[in-house]
């Protein structure tokens, strides 16, 4: 199985998390294994797509639910927190062209995939101080919780869809 760290969107949650990025541009190029259309089924057994499309050759443009008039739009890139894999993810708008009306645009998650399955854990705002000022006060806050179980919310797992 493949591990490493990666993103998804504030629409499974009830927002974004921090006000700050662990990185102002990433210097490690994307997983290209992540591009593509993945699907899950929500809470109310209806279909949810994740479209994930490479921005460059550092960044993906995420849109979730893809599909829909509630779409929401995020760049993300890769990076790292001491030998921990991540995904930064800001959130920039939706389909309906509302920007966010907040300074938390930000949301950090882990990833994995094995073969056509793509399982996403968000960093846990309950655990990771959601408060930090600096993107230092935030990677000390990750560090500090490494070891923690709470460390991440339950995983979330998508299915890739063959087009």
């Amino acid at each position: 199985m493949k591990m490493m760290l990666m993103l998804v969107m504030c629409g499974i949650l009830a927002g974004c998390d921090y006000t700050v990025p662990l990185v102002r541009e990433s210097k490690t190029e994307i997983d290209k294994t992540v591009a593509g259309l993945w699907q899950r089924t929500n809470d109310k057994g209806q279909p949810e797509h994740l479209l994930i499309l490479p921005l460059g050759t550092r960044e993906y443009l995420v849109s979730f639910p893809s599909g829909t008039e509630s779409s929401m739009f995020a760049r993300a890139c890769l990076c790292k927190v001491d030998a921990m894999n991540l995904v930064q993810i800001e959130w920039i708008g939706t389909g309906k062209g509302k920007v966010p009306d907040s300074d938390k645009v930000f949301q950090y998650a882990a990833y994995s995939i094995n073969g056509d399955s793509l399982s996403v854990r968000l960093l846990n705002p309950e655990t990771v101080d959601r408060d930090a000022k600096t993107s230092e006060e935030l990677e000390k806050s990750i560090l500090h919780n490494k070891d923690n179980p709470k460390l991440f919310r339950e995983a979330m797992s998508f299915h890739k869809i063959a087009r």
